[in-house]
């Protein structure tokens, strides 16, 4: 079928195959759409879906109101469900962020009643001494416990959505980078695809979930509104692994600071310890880790984890966030932006989808089947 010269016409195209891609090209195609899921690189969920934490977000953080805050409680649940019903490996393994200084305990009360307001029911601040019950090794004045925190396997969490949709008829190109769009004479979305087989596609709707690239795919759709393109800001985050047996059985954070949460302790599923992200403002995509900002991880960890020992921390892996603010400007929410943002009949646009996007995954392709007028099939999970 892709090889045909002439322009294909399909009910939906995806640009982008992370997991906000493949959640709603399973989302489309289980209603019935005909989608095309088109990805630059040659496999699925090779940028910002698996170069994270992993970790399923309760949703404490983000203003009261904020997409961020919504989506990320609707999202955690239908999440959830989704990995029973469909064996994707995952552990609800509770998260404490802790606080080790007096301004740190204030701005633990807010994050608190932030997440209270917005619907994380069963959070709790504790006590230094009843912090130190459940993880010995941990040094705080104060803690939360989140028990609704967990972690999952991205890349099975991705295997899932796409076999969803291939179930349901959907398509996956890879090597097919979108290299510009226009609304045609019919109405529908045309788009240029590159790659080793160039082709056009034409569709009802398209769903730019480009991620790192959304701003750069809606600055190439002709006659799209400049002014309704917000700027991109990439925040690098790097990680590090730590050798030996983990100190922890839950996930620790620190409190929050500008451009990201801390560096903070996480577990694979197999139990590993890594630290990260830290933030690194960088103007270009490179994946890199400078082994020596490995030092003030130290001092970072040893904030809440004294006992990390000289020369245990090795450099992982980093990955980079979309945000749609710089540095020192407060975090901007998701923007998801249908017709009546921008007069694109049939078009909605993902911009700034960093964290807790592949918490919200699920509840951010219920959004956009809404915008676009699509009773969703799938339902919660």
């Amino acid at each position: 079928m892709l090889s045909s010269p002439q322009p294909e016409v399909v009910d939906a195209v995806v640009i982008g195959a992370g997991v906000i891609g493949l959640a709603c090209a399973r989302a489309l195609s289980s209603a019935g759409l005909e989608t095309l899921i088109l990805e630059q690189h040659d496999a699925f969920g090779t940028e910002t879906s698996t170069r994270n934490s992993e970790v399923i977000h309760a949703g404490i953080y983000y203003p009261e109101g904020s997409r961020k805050a919504r989506l990320c409680v609707s999202g955690r649940k239908r999440l959830y469900a989704f990995c029973e019903t469909h064996g994707v490996s995952h552990r609800r393994c509770g998260k404490l962020i802790v606080a080790n200084s007096p301004a740190q305990e204030i701005a633990l009360l807010k994050i608190f009643h932030h997440a209270q307001a917005n619907g994380v029911a069963d959070i709790r601040l504790l006590t230094r001494a009843e912090a130190a019950a459940l993880e010995p090794q941990l040094k705080c004045a104060a803690a939360l416990l989140s028990p609704a925190t967990g972690i999952i396997d991205s890349h099975g969490l991705m295997l899932a959505l796409l076999g969803d949709a291939e179930h349901c008829g959907a398509m996956l190109a890879t090597n097919s980078p979108a290299l510009s769009a226009c609304v045609r004479e019919d109405g529908k979305i045309g788009l240029n695809v590159g790659g080793a087989a160039p082709m056009k596609v034409a569709a009802k709707m398209a769903v730019n979930a480009a991620g790192l690239h959304a701003q750069k795919f809606a600055a190439a759709f002709e006659g799209f509104p400049a002014d309704r393109i917000p700027p991109v800001h990439y925040a690098k985050g790097n990680y590090f692994s730590l050798s030996g047996r983990s100190p922890f059985s839950r996930l620790v954070y620190p409190v929050p600071e500008p451009g990201g949460l801390g560096v903070h302790f996480t577990l694979d599923l197999a139990g590993q310890g890594r630290f990260g992200p830290d933030v690194e403002w960088v103007d270009a995509l490179s994946y890199e880790v400078d082994a020596g900002r490995c030092q003030r991880f130290y001092g970072a960890v040893r904030k809440y984890w004294p006992g990390l020992a000289d020369g245990s921390l090795q450099p992982a892996y980093s990955g980079i966030r979309p945000k749609l603010s710089g540095p020192g400007a407060p975090d901007g929410d998701f923007v998801i932006q249908g017709h009546d943002a921008h007069g694109i009949r049939g078009l909605v646009n993902l911009f700034g989808i960093e964290s807790p996007g592949l918490t919200s995954c699920l509840a951010i392709a219920a959004e956009v089947c809404a915008l676009l007028g699509i009773e969703e099939a799938c339902g919660g999970e």
